[in-house]
């Protein structure tokens, strides 16, 4: 059995939950302070992934970074930079699909946070940057937890997009996903289903864990 399909599929969901992680809580963060009609604006652009069909959003991303398109063409022609049909394409899929997950979570928490605990914090001396690292993220770190396991496992098992902007070249580009996908394809059922029980294995140990901690800390 070749494991390639797990390795990528784990290294790309990983990445991309890195990625999402930061600019997920940056965002959430950020918008506290905007005004409630632009923030509002702001928010449904940002959450928008989260109801599109992936293969929406993929489509999109294949038409901004395809080699024929002008962004595509120039990073392929000054840079040597090709991202369509390449593996870390899945990246940029998967984060802008998971995002919204993200995204949403880190603000439910940070919107749920106690600004009397900032205030304790500036009345010591603390600065802004500092309240948020040493304050308010750790008592916000239940939800930013819960946001980047779920973006984790969400992007593990991502289908619509990444086959659109990476398709699949065994040893390549293939993931779980286009996997199970291909074996259906040739008519390989029983292999196929051992692919889709990693999938669902992999995700349960992550919601298991996730689920764990939270206990745990209730505790």
């Amino acid at each position: 059995m070749d494991w390639y399909p797990l390795l990528n599929s784990i290294r790309i969901s990983l990445i991309a939950s890195v990625l999402t992680f930061f600019v997920g809580i940056g965002a959430a963060y950020g918008l506290r302070s905007v005004r409630p009609a632009l923030k509002a604006l702001i928010d449904c652009v940002l959450t928008l992934p989260l109801v599109l069909p992936p293969t929406v959003v993929g489509f999109f991303l294949l038409m901004t970074f395809s080699p024929k398109r002008p962004l595509g063409a120039f990073l392929l022609e000054h840079f040597g930079i090709r991202v369509a049909m390449t593996w870390p394409a899945s990246i940029l899929a998967v984060a802008v699909v998971t995002f919204p997950l993200m995204y949403r979570t880190a603000r439910g928490a940070f919107e749920n946070f106690d600004p009397g605990l900032a205030d304790a914090g500036y009345s010591v001396g603390l600065n802004k940057r500092q309240v948020f690292w040493y304050i308010m993220l750790p008592c916000c770190k239940k939800g930013v937890l819960a946001g980047f396991v779920l973006s984790f496992a969400r992007g593990l098992g991502e289908y619509g997009a990444t086959s659109m902007v990476s398709g699949y070249t065994p040893g390549r580009t293939a993931t779980i996903s286009t996997t199970v996908y291909q074996l259906w394809r040739e008519g390989n059922d029983a292999m196929a289903y051992k692919w889709v029980l990693v999938n669902i294995l992999i995700s349960f140990i992550a919601l298991y864990t996730l689920s764990y901690l939270e206990k745990k800390d209730k505790g």
